[in-house]
């Protein structure tokens, strides 16, 4: 029994003295001194023993488990110590790096400029109202006075998922579906994402931003619809900006006009930004069709109202003075970063 624990102690010594790492140390600390281990066989085995030898044989098992444990203890100091000066010599932080600076994200100019004219038009006393952007044609075209074998339903310049189902050319679908609601009076604006067959350029892109307004309501006039525009343009651009309104044709709305405002860069002199005309076309608006408040449900002997139409990323243009559409959609950071 003693030669067996000394090579017991022997190998465990030498075993010890090879381990190259703490898994290694353990897998020697669970054979010897385990449950299952060799010391463990040993103190199973004393009933073997003569009784007069077994204090004698108790005490040499016991001093060898201490000695094994020291020496464990001894070589996990030695390979912990070793192992944190290796992760230190990898991890060591040099504090005369400069800091990493975290990236915080910022509007997007279209954001800023939606955000803008949300706010002036709420200040008004209108609501903003969404709708979806994959949109019936009855909606999109002919609610709107828009019959079947009008231009602007050519594929050419509508993205057709059937028949019957169009991806929205405007956001006037939206007020379309507020109308047949009838809770009238309504003063609303309706910001979304549109999409036409366009080519890309400086000035087009398939899939672009338009804020569309609606007033409805007893007695609203031409006037209301000049006086609210103006207050809206000098509210963007500042006070001292005048409005220009030149009659032109929209189906869903007569009479139709485009409004110019006086070039914000030259006040009306005439530039290089407003082509040296003094006046900046913004946006499209005009009386809403007689025949659009029928097909909604309303009463155009008792309710009138207007309409308007402003392309969001014209105000982001003209506001920031961009001279190309698409460094909003590249996501160039060089460029985002000025805003």
């Amino acid at each position: 029994m003693r030669e067996k624990l000394q090579k017991i102690k022997e190998e465990a010594i030498r075993q010890i003295q090879d381990a190259a790492d703490l898994g290694r140390l353990n897998d020697v600390r669970v054979a010897v001194l385990g449950k299952k281990g060799e010391l463990t066989a040993v103190l199973k085995g004393m009933k073997d023993v003569a009784p007069t030898d077994r204090p004698a044989i108790g005490q040499l098992v016991n001093d060898t488990r201490e000695s094994i444990e020291k020496m464990l203890e001894e070589t996990k100091a030695k390979l912990e110590a070793a192992e944190l000066e290796i992760k230190l010599k990898h991890e060591v932080i040099d504090v005369t790096l400069p800091a990493k600076k975290n990236k915080v994200g910022h509007r997007h100019p279209n954001t800023i400029a939606l955000e803008e004219v949300e706010r002036i038009f709420t200040g008004m006393g209108y609501e903003v109202v969404e709708g979806p952007e994959i949109e019936y044609d009855y909606y999109n075209f002919e609610a709107l006075n828009i019959p079947a074998n009008h231009p602007a339903k050519d594929e050419q310049d509508t993205f057709y998922i059937n028949d019957k189902i169009v991806l929205r050319t405007q956001t006037s679908p939206v007020q379309v579906r507020e109308m047949e609601k009838g809770k009238l009076p309504i003063r609303m604006i309706a910001p979304g994402r549109v999409f036409r067959s366009d080519e890309v350029d400086a000035t087009h892109s398939p899939s672009f931003h338009q804020i569309e307004g609606l007033v409805i309501d007893r007695h609203i006039t031409l006037a209301d619809l000049k006086g609210t525009l103006a207050e809206f343009a000098k509210e963007l651009f500042g006070a001292d900006t005048k409005v220009k309104f030149r009659p032109h044709h929209f189906p869903f709305t007569e009479p139709s006009a485009e409004m110019d405002v006086t070039c914000f860069k030259c006040g009306g002199k005439g530039c290089r930004f407003c082509k040296d005309e003094g006046w900046i076309e913004i946006l499209g608006c005009g009386m809403v069709h007689p025949r659009v408040l029928k097909m909604s449900g309303i009463d155009p002997e008792t309710y009138t109202g207007f309409a308007f139409g402003i392309g969001l990323e014209r105000i982001a243009l003209l506001k920031y003075e961009i001279d190309d559409m698409r460094l909003l959609y590249e996501n160039d950071q060089r460029f985002l970063n000025m805003f």
